[in-house]
């Protein structure tokens, strides 16, 4: 049974930083992709990164390209999301999830994490 386990998450003020993690278990952790979506109240979920399971590769939305980073760890099964230069418009439930191919798209994941708050304040 793969499971996925987000932490980190928080409230943050605009400007600082914040990372997060999520722990796997339940399959090859090294042999898969990882990725972070997001989901802001009344939207829909969206791509924020991923990486693949080398970790040489990693695609980036526009919207955080150059603030966010995406890291892996395959020695602890776990994959992070360094969150700098946060914004409001950053505000939503943070997802890991993981999948076979390295891509933007929801269906290219077929495990979820339960997500974790992320609050940025002005």
């Amino acid at each position: 049974q793969v499971q996925l386990v987000e932490s980190g998450g928080g409230s943050v003020q605009a400007g600082g930083s914040l990372r997060l993690s999520c722990a796997a278990s339940g399959r090859t952790f090294s042999r898969y992709v990882m990725g972070w979506f997001r989901q802001a109240p009344g939207q829909e979920r969206e791509f924020v990164a991923a990486i693949s399971w080398s970790g040489v590769s990693t695609i980036y939305a526009d919207s955080v390209k150059g603030r966010f980073t995406i890291s892996r760890d395959n020695a602890k099964n776990t994959v992070y999301l360094q969150m700098n230069s946060p914004k409001p418009e950053d505000t939503a439930v943070y997802y890991c999830a993981t999948g076979n191919r390295l891509g933007i798209g929801l269906l290219e994941y077929d495990y979820w994490g339960q997500g974790t708050q992320v609050t940025v304040s002005s």
